[in-house]
């Protein structure tokens, strides 16, 4: 896959990017609005990071650091190009970023009903840790 490109998303590509984790990102999160987006890329620019082939956006990641830990959030392919290397890629980059800015370990939000992707993190080296469990406060309604 020599014509796969990954690299930061623009501040204009943001609705392209909202409308396709409708087709390629399993379930929702209350950050996935114009507004959670915005304030992601305005706060770091490269967090958010793209696939494309050919021009087409194939595949999203994004890959946060806070100066402490190392989050992954949306990693999606579109699902006609699954098992293509696309993921991989996705996090290869990812991981790239973290080693640049001194992040040691990456973690990664997947869902537990999510068997498809308990396969691809697998595939990519990481592991759950059964032992931590994560609590959520909603701070807006």
């Amino acid at each position: 896959m020599s014509d796969l490109r990954t690299r930061a998303a623009a501040p204009d590509e943001l609705d392209a990017v909202l409308a396709f984790w409708k087709t390629a990102a399993e379930g929702t999160s209350i950050s996935d609005d114009r507004d959670g987006v915005e304030r992601l890329v305005a706060r770091d620019p490269e967090a958010l990071i793209l696939a494309e082939l050919d021009g087409e956006l194939v595949g999203t990641v994004i890959a946060g650091f806070d100066g402490w830990r190392c989050h992954l959030y949306r990693l999606a392919v579109h699902p006609a190009r699954r098992r293509q290397g696309i993921g991989s890629a996705l996090l290869t980059a990812a991981e790239e970023r973290f080693v640049r800015l001194g992040g040691r370990r990456g973690d990664a939000m997947v869902l537990r009903r999510n068997e498809t992707a308990h396969h691809a993190w697998r595939a990519a080296g990481y592991t759950p840790e059964e032992h931590w469990r994560r609590w959520v406060k909603p701070l807006v309604e």
